[in-house]
């Protein structure tokens, strides 16, 4: 199959999350089993331009509503705009950069301190963009596969040519991948031109460009089973459960991989020692050195956590928690950066006591790597958690996991106390410190007995998380897409 992917991050080129890390791996895997890949990206500031042989330059215009930031379309003459594709062939996919400096030459991905509010006309732009690149190749795509609300216009502009054309054996499958129903990209009513459309009638308030993109997929899926069963609920859904229901069987849940050569223990060049799982010996040297870096006493049992400091990954929990962690002997480690108030009361704790509590307030992939590495326990208390991807590099380290069972988290983590023939790490239920603080009883207490511990360790390093099975399952899906009527 031909697949065109529309994304508003992939690594290496733009990450604030883990929305690039599927991206990346997702399309890399899918190259691999012989389908052609293209990744469409906006070329944000901090993406220098291609140069030399390994990308093509390429004249696109686009029509817009605006033409550049802040202006507004001529009634009935809509405007066009010159945008630049940049195409860089790679050994598995093309990764195809839009640029536009009005839209894209700018901090930040989506804004800086907060959402830019020419969002919609940004995104509807780089929609419009990956359509009319199409256009202009040889052959159209099988599938048009769209990544959470950015891609949002993309999906909705192809739905509105097949509308005014009528829907060809040449029309792309439009697939939607849900990763974080909690971003919609909403447009209030009076900024629906933004995105070519007039103001909502019937005293609608706004655009979600989200919920447009679920109304105009073939099919939609979210990052695994057990969220994508949540998501059908008021309590999950933010917003857009009754629209997901609506869809029945064409809404499902694949759940995500890791790249298991980018994280692999064994060849990671950012750890102290290499390790695998014939040879833990380096895990201690791993162990040493993340204590030594941080001045934490190593005699007690390490908690390690990386992550966007938010109330949704649970570090209110941790930071509620983080008194009876240190009393029952631990030391914690935090990586990560977001709400001021949680980074406050942490750094609170770790001036009470610097050799039991570290708190890193950077994104620093490096020391990800260490802690993931270097930690005993790897903390994961999220109040939703779509997939995850952290507990599957802790399990792939030979850390053990001590998640909140939901989602993805659920799905990939299974308590050693409720299974001990199974089990790979620790789970709780409620998002209550006080459950948070007794799975980390039990953790502690599994520690302590070697051969327990060590049976735990090699269980979780022995799981196979690669996309193998995840790329599988999304060929599946884009065959009932392609099915579809």
């Amino acid at each position: 199959m031909r697949i065109a992917m529309v994304a508003s991050e992939c690594e290496p080129f733009a990450k604030t999350g883990g929305l690039a890390d599927v991206v990346d791996a997702l399309s890399r895997s899918l190259g691999r089993r012989g389908h052609e890949v293209d990744v469409f990206l906006p070329r944000y500031r901090a993406i220098d331009p291609p140069g030399g042989g390994a990308a093509e330059r390429l004249d696109v215009p686009v029509a817009t509503a605006p033409p550049v930031a802040g202006a507004r379309p001529v009634a009935g003459r809509p405007p066009t705009t010159e945008v630049i594709v940049w195409t860089i062939e790679e050994a598995d996919r093309r990764v195809r950069l839009v640029d536009h400096p009005a839209s894209f030459d700018r901090p930040g991905h989506y804004g800086e301190g907060s959402d830019y509010e020419d969002n919609g006309a940004r995104f509807s732009l780089f929609g419009r963009a990956v359509l009319a690149a199409l256009d202009l190749d040889h052959q159209r795509p099988d599938v048009l596969h769209g990544h959470d609300w950015q891609s949002g216009p993309a999906l909705m502009w192809a739905a509105a040519q097949d509308d005014a054309a009528g829907r060809t054996a040449q029309s792309p499958s439009r697939v939607l991948t849900c990763h974080n129903l909690a971003y919609h990209g909403w447009l209030p009513a009076d900024r629906a031109w933004q995105v070519g459309l007039p103001a909502p009638a019937g005293g609608r308030e706004g655009i979600d460009l989200l919920g447009e993109a679920i109304a105009t997929a073939g099919l939609v899926n979210t990052v695994s089973p057990t969220f994508a069963r949540e998501s059908l609920t008021r309590q999950y859904g933010g917003g857009l459960h009754e629209a997901l229901r609506a869809l029945g069987d064409r809404y499902v849940g694949i759940l995500n991989g890791i790249d298991t050569v980018l994280w692999d223990p064994a060849t990671d060049p950012a750890l102290a020692a290499n390790y695998g799982r014939g040879d833990r010996d380096g895990k201690e040297n791993c162990r040493a050195d993340l204590c030594a870096r941080h001045g934490l006493d190593p005699s007690g049992p390490i908690f390690g956590m990386v992550g966007r400091l938010d109330p949704q990954k649970g570090f209110d929990l941790v930071a509620a928690a983080a008194h009876q962690l240190i009393a029952m002997g631990g030391r914690l480690i935090v990586l990560g950066t977001g709400d001021a108030s949680l980074l406050a009361d942490l750094r609170a704790t770790g001036q009470a006591a610097p050799d039991r509590v570290a708190v890193i307030d950077r994104f620093d992939r490096d020391e990800a790597r260490r802690i993931y590495a270097g930690a005993d326990i790897f903390l994961m208390p999220s109040r939703f958690e779509p997939s995850g991807q952290g507990q599957l590099i802790a399990l792939r380290y030979g850390t053990a996991p001590l998640v909140r069972r939901t989602g993805g988290l659920a799905d990939t983590v299974r308590d050693v106390d409720e299974q001990p023939a199974t089990g790979n790490g620790f789970c709780f239920d409620a998002a209550e410190p006080t459950e948070l603080v007794a799975a980390a009883r039990r953790a502690v207490a599994a520690l302590a007995s070697a051969p327990r511990w060590a049976a735990l360790v090699e269980r979780g390093m022995a799981e196979d998380h690669s996309w193998d099975a995840p790329a599988a399952e999304y060929e599946a899906a884009y065959e009932r897409a392609l099915a579809l009527p």
